[in-house]
């Protein structure tokens, strides 16, 4: 099977965290799944902005880039946390190949629209999945950083979730999942949800039961599902050890995203 595997927040921010996710990714492909995995990395890189004096300003969970923020951004996404990503895997003798979206023009970004202007955010236009596959074939995994190429010769900020979706859907994945520092989506109630239709993300969304950085999670998890990835599962990172057991058994944690 294909996994594409989204990888942030505290699951690359604890070591114990993130070597339960490493193990759990290594074992999959062990069993002979091929995964990819994309990762995010906005805590580290809030941190080593504010000490070069810059202040993260978000807008809908997304981060306002300017120049020098997207500077920053490729140094510590595609250089520091991937190639500590990368060293995690190779720490379990698992191969791993660190790619950004602009190695191999794998991802094409073009730049987002919205109001007010977000600056140097991408959205994914295009993709390339023949370097994951080159990968995949010599029992490798892709780590892939969330920071594309446009058309226009510029580096752009993509989201991690949106980046995540977009390499599921174009590698035809048979699952995407989230490992996040959250146990799963909150309804109204507090309690997590097991199960979450699209349809009802919307509405969530008006009433303000998500918001924040959840935003985009439920977005890329909606574009996901409407372009043929079949499963999709928010997931607490300490829950990783289930992901060898996620399409073959009753897994009780986090949250399944739906079609209806």
């Amino acid at each position: 099977m294909k996994y594409v595997i989204k990888l942030g927040g505290a699951g690359l921010e604890t070591p114990t965290l993130l070597a339960g996710c490493v193990r759990a990714i290594a074992d999959l492909v062990k069993d002979g799944n091929q995964v990819a995995v994309v990762h995010g990395g906005g805590i580290q890189l809030t941190k080593t902005l504010a000490q070069l004096g810059k202040k993260s300003e978000f807008i809908n969970g997304l981060r306002v880039t300017d120049a020098e923020t997207r500077d920053v951004a490729l140094m510590v996404l595609a250089g520091r946390v991937n190639k500590g990503l990368v060293a995690a895997f190779g720490s379990v003798g698992q191969p791993a190949v660190g790619l950004s979206g602009g190695d191999g023009l794998l991802f094409r970004a073009r730049k987002k629209r919205t109001v007010p202007d977000l600056g140097f955010v991408g959205e994914i236009a295009a993709s390339d999945p023949r370097w994951i596959e080159a990968v995949w074939q010599l029992n490798g995994v892709p780590v892939i950083s969330s920071m594309a190429l446009g058309f226009d010769g510029e580096y752009y900020n993509v989201n991690a979730d949106e980046m995540a979706a977009a390499c599921a859907t174009t590698c035809h994945a048979d699952a995407l999942v989230f490992l996040t520092d959250v146990p799963g989506v909150r309804g109204a109630n507090g309690e997590v949800m097991r199960w979450l239709s699209i349809d009802q993300i919307a509405e969530m969304a008006k009433s303000a039961v998500i918001s924040g950085g959840m935003l985009p999670k439920l977005s890329a998890c909606r574009e996901a599902l409407l372009h043929g990835v079949k499963r999709v599962r928010i997931l607490p990172a300490e829950a990783a050890n289930v992901l060898p057991d996620l399409c073959t058994s009753r897994v009780a944690q986090g949250t399944e995203v739906m079609v209806a």
